[in-house]
């Protein structure tokens, strides 16, 4: 394949090089056929894209390729020198499946655009349920594995999850029924229920949705309906997520064949967290296995565990929020009188950033469930001292999991000069401890609350923030509520342009993007894109660099690729502005192509979260729930109150790496360039040159993969 034969295919879903379950290729004679194809193509390399059986087979045909060389030399097919020329094949694997069924990996290819389908899916079908008080059973796709359903059920809020790996206790007729009447007896007028195409019971009898359709139409008497989404979850256009993934493990794929040894065991490429590593292929294959016979063998607790710690944190998530209401002794409905009768306050700071409402509903149920009081307070500080704190209740979050912005309200004023009146109404409040929400303000406001514990009594309780921003600038955490919805905005409005351009031929966008001096939406969205260029403020470039590019352009379009995307940050640079880069490119580029400007503004803050989100802030949230309680209880004083001066207990709760960490916002101070708001380090920095090297400029790679193989497994 050319490189113009691959230039616009990033946008496509499914593959343009096909894919087949290949019956040959299961007997030996078959795979002794692709061996010497692959010797007469002069290929002793495989990047293998698939499932277990993929991969599987991939790896045998691995292990057999020394013997098919010994035939080919006996039957003349082969002289020894070509066979020892050929002596091994080197194959490395990506796994490519919507089920996430792999284990090794937190996150296939293609799973998280899946998801966007579903989820899609159940956004649209809730607003007919809700009018028409209805309940409605989803069929996803999943015949071994549970992963799709519960993923998206966390994300959607559902009210049953039906999957293979957790399947429902003995007696869930009744339970279920219960719960969807007295959901209805709250005035909630839908009920979401979501079913795993492989769903059993206990005793490892199937579940379809006719079956639990006709238990609520004949005890609850229910206009029940059922949607089966199949095949529509393997198509469309892959999203900014699986995009990037699928970027990063190609690259990653490469530079582990380079690195391969004569002696080196065929590897993955799998994320771990938001860490790439490479880990042995037959192990996890295994392991793949090993799932589905404990499935069989009804050992579903050893199921889930094979599954992994990002299956585990799924579903100890949803099966955490997955109660009907807070128990009596715990808290009323409305939220308002709790046993504990510790008070957290929560709110938002910052620009809105859609996954805040997720996180905010996760919050409130996961306080509650525990007898913990949730204020909410409306916009921020401003809100807090007029005095618009109010309890929240468990039925007033039910539908924020599905809803941008910020239903609290938010604005970027941060404690400054009126610490006192802030201590005044913590007092006044009597909040035991405090959630945040929000950007780099909520960042500094925790910063500036905590400074001031020697001054104010009432700021020495436990304080958390869960980074909610479109611009991923907070340090603590690789990823910020918010980040990836706009990811999506811009990818989608990118191919938008591509089309245009392409369709008018010869025309070149240029397009600025959100995020103050942090670059990571430029990056990421040009990564997802496939853009020619992207201009930020991390990077400095010169005139010099500008007129590199323009060139670059030039001999490109040349080339008969007839469009250009080219991004800016919107801060990037105060001289080169956005129309300064679009006059340049314009002016220097008149004879071959037309140059346009694109603004994206606060379209990028809008539209329902993703997938990622909210399953993201949903989980995070139920950590800083956890960790703020915990808190609670060991600093708790006689009088009912909390004291703490500790600097572990004013936290960053967010993901670095292969871990959720729980960084004190103290030891970030150093991290920090306060002057342009933003780390000083930041992991996708390195996928810089990856942006350039896939728009065929020369840069250098360098490996981001750890390998694994000796504990992995453990």
């Amino acid at each position: 394949m050319a490189w113009n034969g691959v230039s616009n295919i990033i946008q496509l879903g499914g593959t343009v090089i096909g894919s087949a379950r290949c019956k040959d290729f299961r007997e030996r004679e078959g795979r002794k056929r692709a061996a010497f194809n692959l010797i007469e193509k002069n290929i002793d390399s495989l990047v293998v894209i698939g499932g277990d059986g993929s991969l599987t087979g991939a790896n045998l045909f691995r292990q057999e390729w020394f013997s098919f060389l010994q035939e080919f030399v006996q039957e003349g097919k082969l002289d020894l020198q070509k066979a020892t020329r050929f002596k091994q094949l080197h194959i490395v694997g990506m796994v490519g499946s919507i089920d996430n069924d792999f284990c090794g990996t937190d996150m296939t290819i293609g799973t998280d655009t899946a998801l966007h389908r579903i989820i899609e899916a159940v956004d649209a079908i809730s607003t007919t349920a809700q009018s028409h008080q209805r309940t409605f059973i989803l069929e996803v796709m999943g015949r071994h594995c549970g992963y799709l359903a519960l993923v998206a059920g966390l994300a959607s809020g559902a009210d049953w999850v039906f999957i293979p790996e957790k399947p429902a206790m003995d007696g869930w007729e009744e339970v279920l029924c219960n719960k969807l009447s007295e959901s209805r007896g709250f005035g909630q007028r839908l009920n979401i229920l979501i079913l795993a195409e492989g769903a059993i019971d206990q005793k490892g009898k199937p579940i379809t949705a006719q079956y639990v359709k006709e238990l609520i139409v004949e005890r609850l008497q229910f206009d029940t309906r059922i949607t089966v989404l199949g095949h529509v979850q393997r198509g469309g256009s892959p999203s900014a997520f699986d995009r990037i993934l699928g970027c990063r493990m190609g690259a990653e794929a490469v530079l582990a064949l380079a690195d391969a040894k004569p002696d080196s065991p065929a590897c993955v490429v799998s994320l771990d967290g938001n860490k790439a590593v490479r880990v042995p292929l037959m192990s996890c294959v295994d392991k793949t296995q090993a799932v589905a016979k404990a499935v069989q063998e009804r050992n579903f607790q050893k199921a889930s565990d094979l599954r992994g710690k990002s299956f585990n944190n799924n579903l100890k998530t949803y099966l955490t929020l997955n109660k009907r209401k807070p128990s009596d002794e715990a808290c009323t409905i409305d939220g308002k009188v709790c046993s504990s009768n510790f008070n957290i306050a929560l709110m938002n700071i910052g620009a809105p950033a859609s996954g805040m409402n997720p996180a905010g509903r996760g919050f409130v149920r996961s306080c509650m469930l525990k007898g913990y009081r949730v204020l909410g307070v409306a916009d921020g500080f401003s809100g807090l001292l007029n005095d618009d704190v109010k309890p929240l209740g468990w039925m007033e979050v039910a539908s924020w999991v599905s809803e941008g912005g910020s239903n609290l309200g938010t604005n970027r004023n941060i404690p400054d000069k009126n610490c006192k009146e802030i201590a005044d109404k913590f007092r006044q409040h009597k909040i035991h401890a405090l959630m945040i929400f929000g950007g780099f303000e909520g960042y500094q406001s925790i910063l500036k609350l905590s400074d001031e514990r020697s001054e104010f009594a009432e700021f020495c309780i436990p304080m958390a923030l869960v980074a909610s921003t479109i611009s991923n600038n907070v340090p603590g955490t690789d990823f910020s509520l918010g980040c990836d919805t706009a990811l999506n905005v811009i990818t989608e409005t990118l191919d938008r342009l591509k089309q245009s351009a392409t369709g008018s031929r010869r025309r070149v966008f240029v397009v600025e993007t959100m995020g103050g001096f942090c670059g990571y939406l430029a990056t990421m969205s040009g990564l997802a894109a496939g853009a020619d260029a992207a201009y930020i403020f991390e990077e400095p470039f010169t005139i010099k660099d500008l007129e590199g590019d323009v060139q670059h352009m030039k001999a490109k379009i040349k080339d008969n690729i007839l469009r250009g995307i080219v991004l800016r940050n919107e801060k990037a640079n105060n001289n080169f502005t956005t129309t300064f880069i679009e006059h340049l490119f314009q002016e220097e580029g008149k004879d071959v192509y037309v140059c346009r400007q694109n603004v994206l503004g606060h379209v990028q803050q809008g539209g329902a979260p993703s997938p990622f989100d909210r399953n993201l802030g949903t989980k995070l949230a139920v950590k800083a729930a956890n960790f703020l309680i915990e808190q609670i209880e060991e600093n708790k004083k006689d009088n009912n109150t909390v004291y703490t001066k500790s600097e572990k207990s004013a936290v960053i709760v967010g993901i670095c790496k292969r871990e959720t960490k729980f960084t004190p916002v103290n030891y970030l101070q150093k991290a920090t360039d306060f002057k342009h708001r933003i780390p000083e380090k930041q992991w996708w920095m390195k996928l810089r040159p990856l942006l350039r090297i896939l728009a065929k400029h020369e840069s250098t790679y360098e490996a981001d993969c750890e390998e694994v193989f000796n504990n992995h497994m453990t």
